[in-house]
């Protein structure tokens, strides 16, 4: 690596901010021994070498002054108290739970889970695969179909995402869904807005009065929205009608209401999709939240998202991975058959760990307190005078009042309830776990009726319709009743686990960064966790007030006008900001531009989400440093000039270097009639310093869960806003329900909630205020600091493949193992795995190059832990120089047998090296070792062998009473 001559060292001056101080991990002395060891005299020197000067931005960032952490707290205090939780019974697939305590603390607020990364090294994510396993057992066996993913983003997009796998598995050549319109008002929107975009129609009809020829798929909710029940015969025909004509069947259907209802399965469904949120996770004002999608056999290869299976170790020994689709398998860039890079792991681990919780027996408790209480309701408003529409419902009730629903909705919010208005002579009343008596009485008065609900000795189901058999047999649904049982279980699990809690995960491109306390401790204030999505706006001041600053803040720091919240992930935002550019042509009468033009290095999901935007992908080379490839652009371009839309350009580069060619790269495709697109994904190395609309970007998602400290959570949730200029503002996602919907030239809701994941907004509210404009450039700074040390601590150990100019790096750094793997045998996964004795996470493998690990340390590692890491791949280093040297073959290889485990070393030991070396490596202590709960894993077993849910154990008997 060449590098400018050093000078008298000196280091950036301490952030204005105490909270960035210790957000940031090298302190000033650290950081001059860092750019020492650059060859550089200061940061700022490093960094004006780094950066391109074209690039670099004028002037600091307004922002307000940097908040202590008190401050922050106390302002946030303030916007809390500006909401208003009330008891909500509005239904619409959000209702109100009650979060066991000890999931609350031991998951939800416990660092241990929420820290943790996407489980692609499954030997140190056993205890979140487990948690995972649980949750595709929950859905698998509530649903009676054979297998469940690990979560989606929210009923809307799983609702939406079954659609797309309709219209690819069905047999059916028609473009039509049916869609009932009993569905969730927001599902149809998202479905909608999906579906317009790949030229499927959506046909959404009462189905009461049949269906048409032809159709590749039908969806059916399930109670429908109204709260209403169908006869069975009703559920069976659909689903023998959908057979006739080819076409598959989906029914989205309440978990809840599954334990007293008969499942989709019984009904022939093919696939059921829905919402976890009332297992346990709190209404959040729309998310984050668990969607599902479960699917009959014959489909499971078809299901996007992330998939727990159950394989073998090498001794034999059962252990969890991805199956199937380990790097998303679905995401295969212009083949794509869908764009979900994420999942909502955080949210589906305490879904799963409320079914743990309650066991079969105390769900059912729950869902027959829940309908005793819509049954009472219903009595008594028939009793007083009020009309009740259905006879047959689960937990709504629907009560026509003409002319008198605003009259009922104010009465009831004088009594501290939220309704559902619905027009002026309806009003829906859901009711759910928290719902008391007292309750129901104060909904009655707001009827004008008086009397108190009588507990109910009846349901309200259509004949045939109650559940028969068993479900949750496993033990793991029997076997935590007490609260020290429960607690112990959450600890074995995440004891199996490795987090940012343990030590430093240097994923490039993932930006594993510190979470700080103060950020997180909001999301759980009753203010913030128990406001429904649709509840009046008055009730959310403080919310929209905070979603105003956030987005005012991040339309700052990456130099655009407009920011929509809205998109609950990387990939929805990606979706959401092409979206508008197709928006944008149409409006200009140029619908043929179409075409979008993606470099070979980009993400994956940037071509997958231009496919489900309903372009046709053109790549666009690279060179053989990694740039693109100007030329061949220009070429593309010319090509393709009348039907150009845009470019997708992630900025650093996915090779981790700052290109000098972007605004000519924008100027090319400006100059053809298309827009620029810049991925966000590597706005870490950016802020304070350069902002993507200044440069050339007419649009951008920003990644929340990576650049602005929102927990991966052990992959989900996430949160990706998409950022434009003035002329996409019009076509940013808006949302039928929320009270400021959007003009009708907006491209439609793109998530569930009209404000996406807006629970976990004020941690990076928190953020960004603490940090203030010094902190956020200080970390950014830092961050292309810490890249660069590394690089140049380990440069004369492993080649670094990508560099720009003076020969750094940008925030990340890729390691390239190819002529090592080729001259002894070694691979990435050998490196991978071997790090985790040293008591490591691995860095990225193998992306955006086959063979090569791309390292990100991020700004929040001290030198300590940044030394501790290069020693750790120099000594390994050495170890592949033995394998060279062969003092040991690659198979008999420490590398070759990493992780090992404790148990590993009670038993007989044949290895050629000892046991000191196969787990104290190097300087590797003995204090705080993380030991690997099983050996590596063989993956192409449990491929082969699918099984991704628990075993039933027909014959288990709960164990004691539910709690």
């Amino acid at each position: 690596m060449s590098v400018s001559p050093a000078s008298s060292v000196s280091s950036v001056p301490p952030s204005t901010s105490a909270f960035a101080s210790r957000h940031i991990g090298p302190g000033p002395a650290e950081q001059a021994k860092m750019v020492a060891e650059c060859g550089f005299g200061s940061v700022d020197a490093l960094v004006a070498a780094a950066v391109p000067t074209a690039i670099r931005t004028d002037g600091e960032l307004r922002l307000p002054a940097p908040a202590s952490e008190e401050q922050a707290i106390a302002e946030l205090r303030e916007l809390a108290r500006r909401n208003r939780p009330m008891t909500q019974m509005i239904g619409l697939g959000y209702y109100d739970t009650v979060t066991p305590a000890v999931i609350r603390r031991n998951v939800l607020e416990n660092p241990a889970w929420y820290t943790a990364y996407t489980p692609y090294q499954p030997e140190i994510s056993q205890g979140r695969l487990e948690a995972l396993l649980n949750f595709q057992t929950a859905v698998s066996d509530l649903t009676g179909l054979t297998t469940a993913n690990a979560s989606l983003l929210d009923e809307g997009t799983a609702v939406a995402e079954a659609v797309m796998l309709m219209k690819r598995a069905s047999k059916s050549k028609s473009d039509r869904v049916v869609v009932d319109a009993e569905c969730l008002p927001q599902t149809i929107a998202v479905v909608r807005t999906r579906a317009q975009a790949v030229g499927v129609e959506v046909d959404v009809r009462d189905l009461s009065q049949g269906l048409p020829e032809d159709f590749f798929g039908v969806v059916v909710q399930y109670p429908g929205a109204s709260g209403v029940l169908r006869e069975p015969d009703f559920y069976r025909r659909i689903g023998e009608a959908a057979k006739e004509v080819k076409a598959l069947y989906c029914m989205a259907a309440d978990l809840l209401a599954l334990t007293l209802l008969t499942s989709p399965g019984e009904f022939g469904a093919d696939l059921a999709a829905g919402t976890t949120q009332r297992f346990g996770v709190p209404l959040g004002y729309g998310g984050p939240h668990a969607g599902y999608l479960a699917v009959r056999a014959g489909l499971e290869r078809s299901l996007p998202g992330r998939l727990v299976g159950v394989s073998i170790d090498t001794d034999g020994a059962p252990a969890y991975r991805l199956a199937l689709q380990t790097r998303e398998q679905h995401i295969r860039r212009e083949k794509a058959t869908s764009n979900i890079c994420t999942a909502q792991v955080l949210l589906a681990v305490m879904a799963s760990m409320y079914a743990v919780y309650h066991g079969p027996d105390g769900l059912r408790r729950i869902a027959e307190r829940v309908h005793g209480h819509a049954v009472a309701l219903a009595d008594a408003l028939r009793s007083g005078g009020v009309e009740v529409v259905h006879d047959h419902f689960f937990d709504t009730v629907l009560a026509r009042v003409p002319g008198r629903a605003d009259e009922v909705l104010a009465a009831a919010r004088e009594a501290g309830v939220n309704l559902g208005g619905v027009d002026a002579d309806h009003v829906r009343v859901a009711c759910d776990e928290v719902t008391a008596p007292e309750v129901l009485a104060a909904v009655l008065g707001a009827f004008g009726v008086q009397a108190t609900p009588q507990a109910a000795s009846r349901t309200a189901f259509p004949s045939g319709l109650e559940r028969t058999g068993e479900y949750l047999t496993h033990e793991v649904f029997h076997s935590y009743r007490s609260e020290t049982a429960m607690l112990r279980y959450l600890r074995r699990l995440a004891d199996s686990d490795y987090a940012l809690d343990r030590g430093m995960i240097p994923l490039g491109s993932c930006t594993m960064k510190l979470n700080a306390t103060t950020e997180m401790e909001p999301i759980t204030w009753p203010e913030f966790a128990n406001i429904h999505p649709f509840a009046p706006a008055e009730d959310s001041e403080g919310y929209r007030e905070l979603v105003a600053q956030l987005s005012r803040w991040l339309a700052e720091v990456t130099g655009y006008d407009n920011v929509s919240l809205q998109p609950n992930a990387g990939s929805q935002g990606e979706l959401a900001g092409l979206l508008a550019i197709r928006a944008y042509h149409r409006a200009n009468g140029q619908p043929e531009r179409d075409v979008c033009l993606i470099p070979s290095s980009a993400h994956g999901t940037n071509a997958a989400s231009a496919v489900l935007a309903g372009m046709r992908v053109v790549v666009v080379s690279c060179t053989a440093d990694g740039d693109v490839d100007l030329d061949d652009l220009r070429a593309k371009v010319d090509a393709h000039r009348d039907t150009l839309s845009a470019i997708m350009v992630t900025y650093p580069s996915t090779h981790g270097v700052y290109e000098t060619g972007i605004r000519e790269l924008a100027e090319i495709v400006h100059d053809a009639g298309g827009q620029v697109y810049v991925d966000g994904a590597n706005l870490n190395a950016l802020l304070g310093l350069a902002k993507p609309g200044e440069f050339g970007g007419d649009v951008s998602h920003l990644n929340l869960h990576k650049t602005f400290c929102i927990p991966h959570g052990g992959g989900g949730p996430g949160v990706g806003p998409v950022a434009v200029r003035a002329h996409l503002a019009p076509y940013l996602p808006n949302h039928p329900l929320a009270p400021e919907a959007g003009p009708e030239t907006g491209v439609g809701p793109i998530s569930a909630a009209p404000f996406g994941s807006a629970s976990i907004l004020p941690i990076s509210w928190a953020y960004v205020r603490m940090m203030g404009a010094p902190g956020l450039t200080d970390a950014t700074k830092v961050a292309v600091l810490s890249a660069n040390y590394v690089a140049a601590r380990l440069a004369p150990h492993y080649p670094v493949l990508y560099t720009g100019q003076d020969g750094l790096v940008a925030h990340e750094c890729i390691l390239d193992l190819r002529g090592l793997t080729k001259q002894t045998g070694v691979t990435v996964d050998d490196v991978a795995k071997r790090l985790i004795d040293y008591g490591f996470h691995a860095p990225t493998m193998s992306f955006p190059v086959p063979g090569t690990l791309m390292v990100e340390p991020t700004e929040s590692e001290d030198l300590t832990e940044l030394d501790r890491f290069c020693d750790a791949m120099i000594a390994i280093r050495r170890e592949i120089d033995e394998v060279a040297n062969g003092t040991w073959s690659v198979e008999d290889s420490p590398l070759r047998n990493a992780p090992h485990t404790a148990e590993q070393l009670a038993g007989d030991w044949t290895l050629p090296y000892d046991r000191r070396t196969a787990v104290y490596p190097g300087r590797t202590s003995p204090k705080g070792k993380y030991w690997a709960p099983v050996r590596r894993i063989e993956g192409a077993y449990g491929d082969r062998n699918l099984v991704c849910s628990c075993p039933p154990v027909s014959s288990y008997e709960s164990a004691g009473s539910v709690s």
